[in-house]
């Protein structure tokens, strides 16, 4: 009796062990890499993968994490009545891209991570896709920070109070997602100032060492620390939830 016990659940966890999806995880969280490099390479490898799809070969998921220089960018149907400078007279770069979503900012102390997900090995619905990113986030804070952030009715993104702290935008073609989240973690929030952030105007824009100082009543926090930490947070999060095993990558390989 015991000994089928025994079996039985080294069996189990053979199992659990083998539903875990391989991720090619591109560690580059304190890299700073321009934004059209990095959509370059995004496009590159949906294309690479829709083509595997095809095929049935497509095996195998991504994960991008980096930092950008200032830049704005757009959605594919953005309304530039939300930007407060002529796109001529731009204080940053700007980028029309393919992704949902208004007007946001990416900039150092920002970590960005581009999940390149075919969802037909997750589960094939956007909604749930995006709420499960959110997640990622709303559990990473709170073990890595005990920070406690929450979704807002009718809107994407992660919150704490009325401050947004983190953006969510994607694109799909036939269930293969890219684009992905931004969490601002020791960001310089004036650039935010000249847009309404995501079209929206009667919330603010918050940071992880903000709300840190704050509580800690101006304590000075080590921004290169607390970035990595938000990172092996967030990617933990991300793993655990779309059940993947992480490759973990650190070759800035734009192929």
């Amino acid at each position: 009796m015991r000994l089928n016990l025994l079996l039985y659940t080294v069996s189990a966890a053979a199992m659990t062990i083998a539903v875990l999806s391989r991720c090619e995880c591109f560690d580059l969280h304190q890299k700073i890499v321009p934004y059209a490099e990095a959509y370059a390479w995004q496009k590159s490898i949906v294309k690479r993968r829709g083509e595997l799809a095809y095929s049935g070969e497509d095996h195998s998921d991504t994960l991008i994490a980096l930092q950008h220089p200032p830049v704005y960018t757009l959605g594919t149907d953005s309304n530039e009545e939300y930007l407060h400078f002529k796109k001529e007279d731009a204080p940053f770069e700007v980028h029309k891209i393919f992704r949902g979503g208004e007007v946001t900012y990416h900039g150092p102390g920002q970590l960005v991570m581009y999940p390149i997900l075919n969802l037909r090995y997750h589960k094939e619905d956007v909604r749930w896709y995006l709420r499960s990113l959110e997640e990622v986030i709303i559990r990473a804070l709170k073990s890595a920070f005990s920070i406690k952030a929450t979704r807002v009715e009718g809107l994407t993104g992660v919150w704490i109070g009325d401050q947004k702290v983190a953006a969510i935008g994607i694109h799909g073609s036939r269930m293969i997602v890219y684009h992905g989240l931004a969490l601002n973690v020791t960001t310089d929030l004036t650039p935010f100032q000249m847009i309404d952030p995501c079209g929206i105007k009667d919330r603010g824009v918050g940071s992880i060492k903000q709300i840190l100082q704050k509580a800690s009543q101006g304590r000075e926090i080590d921004d290169t620390l607390l970035m990595d930490i938000a990172y092996h947070s967030m990617i933990k999060e991300f793993a655990e939830l779309f059940q993947l095993d992480l490759d973990i990558n650190s070759d800035c390989s734009f192929q």
